[in-house]
């Protein structure tokens, strides 16, 4: 947990252009549009059995609840502000925001799992879809939405909520004997074994996203930008560097860029053997995230 607070304090005194704002609370609703309300309701009160909870991976307790609430609101808010959707942004989008955490990826309709409580990701996809909706109506197409998951662990919970629906597309590159080990099925998995190196990972990264836009032009991207497949990861098995996650975050956001398509980020999972090199993984995403920043804004200028 101690990495939220170092990459926060991080962000704070080297990357003075970011501005912070608090994470807001999801409602019960807006949850809804992802999660089943008997397990949001049996969630809020402490009444998930015990085995549900042993899935998740720690105890409950209100704190638990509030987090995982903000958790969702602040990926929500992300997404609001790339996409102009959010009052400050007039209707103009900012074009890249982010969620210091985020990426509980493993959370489906009605079950938690992996540390993972409510789904942000698909959250904040249902939101925007029903927002964007309420703004453009009939004037302009329904969004689609690309989820791009590159946390080190399949999003299992994700690929089942999306399951059936044509306008989201789930993309997951993960490591193949990692967790969790019974995999949902996305609309593109690509299985990456133990020991992925730099060049390997980039390749099945480049093949990926032209396979992607072969078959489905997204309105927003939400991008878990995972930092536990870097090779001093404890749970990740996979043999990153810092160059080669850095060159991973510069093509995801750089195939955005290209077709101006806005793009929330979360940060996902990361677990390493020392926490500041985790948080230094992170600290390059948000110093690439910034430059892409920079290039909507001087779009706008």
């Amino acid at each position: 947990m101690a990495k939220y607070a170092r990459l926060r304090e991080r962000i704070g005194s080297e990357l003075l252009e970011v501005v912070m704002r608090e994470a807001p609370s999801a409602t019960d609703g807006e949850l809804a549009l992802a999660h089943s309300p008997a397990y949001i309701s049996a969630v809020a009160s402490g009444g998930l059995p015990a085995a549900a909870m042993r899935e998740i991976g720690f105890p409950w307790s209100l704190d638990m609840v509030e987090r995982s609430r903000r958790s969702a609101g602040a990926t929500v808010a992300a997404a609001r502000v790339a996409l102009g959707l959010n009052k400050s942004t007039r209707g103009q989008p900012e074009g890249v925001a982010a969620n210091m955490a985020g990426g509980t990826h493993h959370a489906s309709a009605d079950k938690g799992g992996g540390f993972c409580v409510f789904n942000d990701a698909a959250v904040a996809a249902r939101l925007m879809q029903a927002e964007w909706a309420r703004r453009h109506g009939c004037q302009r197409p329904s969004l689609k939405v690309a989820i791009i998951d590159l946390d080190v662990h399949q999003g299992n919970g994700t690929a089942s909520i999306f399951r059936n629906d044509a306008s989201v597309f789930t993309l997951s590159i993960h490591g193949q004997h990692n967790f969790p080990f019974r995999k949902e099925v996305s609309d593109l998995d690509v299985d990456l074994p133990d020991g992925c190196n730099d060049s390997d990972y980039l390749q099945a990264l480049e093949h990926a996203l032209a396979e992607m836009e072969r078959r489905f032009q997204p309105g927003l991207v939400i991008y878990l930008a995972g930092a536990d497949p870097f090779e001093g990861d404890r749970l990740g098995r996979l043999s990153l560097s810092f160059d080669g996650l850095e060159a991973r975050d510069r093509r995801v956001f750089d195939w955005a860029w290209q077709r101006r398509t806005p793009l929330a980020m979360v940060m996902a999972g990361g677990y390493g053997v020392r926490i500041d090199e985790t948080v230094q993984v992170q600290m390059n995403t948000y110093r690439v995230a910034l430059a892409y920043w920079q290039r909507w804004q001087d779009l706008s200028a």
